[in-house]
């Protein structure tokens, strides 16, 4: 009888060990688990490109103070008061803050790069000063290259594949068509949203023809109910109605070609993250998400705040004590206390505000899938 209780008590200790063992070798993995992020965009994902490029403050720049002030506490080209979304998804994915693409210092493109730039558009003429979606992507595929080097062509086609591409394009665009066109009929805006349509896709195409699977569509943001067009554009306070409507129309041609993206090509994932809704909610009700001013600027001087840019030592801006409490930082631009709470709900949202995914679902997703020879057939005829 004591034989049979000792060998129990070692069996016991043994399945002890095993249990042991295994949970902190899986918990070892989870906690190695790597996913790059690479980032295009305009202004609202900017970590600060635009210092780099031979322009103008006015042509789009924020290297100059108050910009930065709330956590970097010097201006980093960042188009807000601090951290913007990519800089809080990278610390979720345990990456560190950005720094741009641009900067010359030694890049680690293991953890990925941002190629965002402010007034960065999806069609080149719309904005030749900074860094458009070609040249982003252009970019792109000489980091490919470095990885290549580094990595071999096996590795780095795994982290390729693994790695999440986040992208926040269309708003300049937008933004333009509505300064330069008037009187322009449903028709005429739906075509031109079709173009910027077009070209968003066929940078995806290529990004998954390269070896991309994971993709993040930020939708454009409520372009009509920003300070800066409602002081242009509506005397009244209400939101620029046209600008809404061209603002809606990309945003659901986006989440339809994305949905047809994920049919067509193997192993292709992809979230959106309704940017549109999650604003402009704040904006409207500011109490409700812990903020004082939903419409006008922190900073910047005029009406809302925008008809004055912030920190122009040229003209005369005022600037609040306590950024946190407004839901804009500039005539354009969030707080970074708002883009903290958006990049929480990118990151973990519910389907209403982040769909079919959030962006924690599509990081911890596995894909390990080559590209059929019918996916590049397709890929070849877009």
């Amino acid at each position: 009888m004591p034989n049979l209780r000792n060998r129990f008590l070692v069996l016991l200790l043994f399945s002890s060990f095993v249990i042991l063992t295994t949970s902190q070798h899986e918990s070892l993995k989870s906690k190695q688990k790597h996913v790059a992020i690479f980032v295009f965009g305009d202004s609202v994902f900017d970590p600060g490109n635009n210092n780099f490029l031979n322009i103008s403050v006015t042509q789009g720049k924020a290297n100059f103070p108050p910009y930065g002030e709330t956590f970097f506490h010097y201006p980093t080209g960042r188009f807000c008061d601090g951290r913007n979304i990519p800089d809080f998804t990278a610390s979720f994915a345990g990456l560190p803050l950005w720094r741009p693409y641009l900067d010359s210092a030694n890049h680690n493109w293991l953890v990925g790069a941002n190629f965002a730039s402010g007034g960065a558009c999806v069609l080149v003429e719309n904005n030749p000063y900074t860094l458009n979606l070609p040249i982003q992507l252009g970019f792109f595929k000489e980091v490919v290259n470095l990885l290549t080097q580094q990595l071999g062509e096996s590795d780095t086609k795994k982290l390729l594949r693994e790695a999440i591409y986040i992208s926040s394009l269309g708003g300049v665009d937008h933004m333009t068509f509505a300064s330069s066109s008037s009187n322009v009929t449903e028709s005429e805006m739906q075509e031109y949203v079709n173009i910027v349509i077009g070209n968003i896709t066929k940078a995806t195409m290529e990004i998954y023809k390269l070896g991309g699977r994971k993709f993040a569509f930020q939708i454009v943001g409520p372009l009509g109910c920003v300070p800066k067009t409602k002081a242009e554009f509506n005397s009244t306070g209400e939101c620029v109605e046209f600008l809404q409507i061209l603002a809606t129309m990309h945003n659901n041609a986006l989440a339809k070609v994305a949905e047809e993206l994920e049919i067509r090509l193997s192993g292709f994932k992809h979230l959106m993250f309704d940017f549109f809704t999650s604003l402009m909610d704040r904006a409207n009700n500011p109490e409700k998400y812990g903020f004082k001013v939903g419409d006008n600027a922190c900073c910047g001087g005029g009406a809302y705040h925008a008809q004055t840019a912030c920190g122009w030592l040229t003209e005369e801006y005022e600037l609040c004590s306590d950024p946190s409490k407004f839901v804009f930082w500039d005539a354009l631009h969030p707080t970074e206390y708002c883009y903290s709470q958006l990049a929480q709900l990118l990151w973990n949202g519910t389907g209403n505000v982040t769909w079919p995914l959030n962006m924690k679902q599509l990081y911890d997703l596995d894909i390990d899938a080559e590209i059929p020879s019918q996916d590049i057939d397709l890929i070849s005829d877009a």
